[in-house]
């Protein structure tokens, strides 16, 4: 059975970072009612759930995702690129420590698991405002004793790499080409997001099934007339802190730590 580890919303959801978007109220209740649906198609798709709880200091805390790559050998806490976010690490720490040897990103690197994405035994990680080069070298050190490469990718326009890309499928991903080049990946398909909905690029694989956000229909039915199977979900509170359904959620399979040496 998968794991997903998720976080409360925190009270104080609407002093988040914004960096793309322009700033709007967020309806924290209705933000908490979308992330508990959220969590329940996790479910639906057999994941174990295992929510952390907010913390009113932690504006941004909901969107896990950022905290921590989780690989088959090991966990690596990320470093945020903005010191408001830097506390998110310590809850996912003390978790991911039962599951996984850990590691960290440190000081001067940064890094933000929104800006990796994980194919086979590549990590594309994007070039933004929020990861920079100490931390890609960092992370390039951490995996490379178990024979992962390390991509770099320019991402312009968006906050995270995952913001312009996601995967779909084996070889397929899910892209919007005026925010990343697809000739920095090594894949077989890509599918792209309908022009009317930039922000769309960003679905979440589950097993076989895809959760994808609701307020982007014409990217969707692109991905449903291409035989993907869909579960929609409605996190538009959420998407006012410029987040998203990958952004939500750690998803790993239970497996024994191999042991390693630690950088932290």
């Amino acid at each position: 059975m998968p794991i997903a580890i998720t976080h409360e919303v925190s009270p104080n959801m609407g002093q988040c970072e914004i960096t793309h978007i322009p700033r709007q109220e967020i309806d924290i209740e209705l933000a908490r009612s979308q992330h508990i649906q959220y969590e329940g198609v996790l479910g639906e798709l057999g994941c174990q759930v295992i929510r952390l709880s907010g913390e009113p200091s932690l504006p941004d805390s909901v969107f896990i995702e950022d905290t921590a790559i989780v690989l088959d050998e090991m966990a690596i806490i990320t470093r945020p690129g903005v010191e408001t976010r830097r506390g998110e690490t310590r809850n996912v720490t003390e978790v991911l420590g039962e599951y996984r040897t850990i590691s960290k990103i440190v000081s001067p690197g940064t890094l933000e698991g929104g800006d990796v994405l994980q194919i086979g035994r590549t990590l594309y990680v994007g070039v933004t405002g929020r990861s920079n080069d100490s931390g890609v070298k960092q992370l390039i050190d951490l995996v490379s004793p178990y024979e992962y490469e390390v991509v770099s990718v320019q991402v312009d326009g968006c906050l995270h790499l995952k913001s312009a890309v996601t995967r779909v499928g084996e070889e397929t991903l899910l892209i919007n080409r005026s925010w990343v080049d697809a000739k920095s990946f090594q894949c077989k398909g890509f599918i792209e997001v309908d022009p009317g909905e930039p922000y769309a690029a960003n679905a979440l694989l589950v097993g076989g099934e895809l959760i994808y956000p609701a307020i982007f229909p014409k990217t969707c039915r692109r991905l449903e007339d291409r035989g993907y199977p869909v579960k929609v979900v409605d996190v538009s509170e959420l998407q006012k802190a410029e987040g998203a359904v990958t952004c939500c959620s750690l998803i790993f399979r239970e497996k024994s730590p191999t042991k390693i040496k630690s950088n932290a």
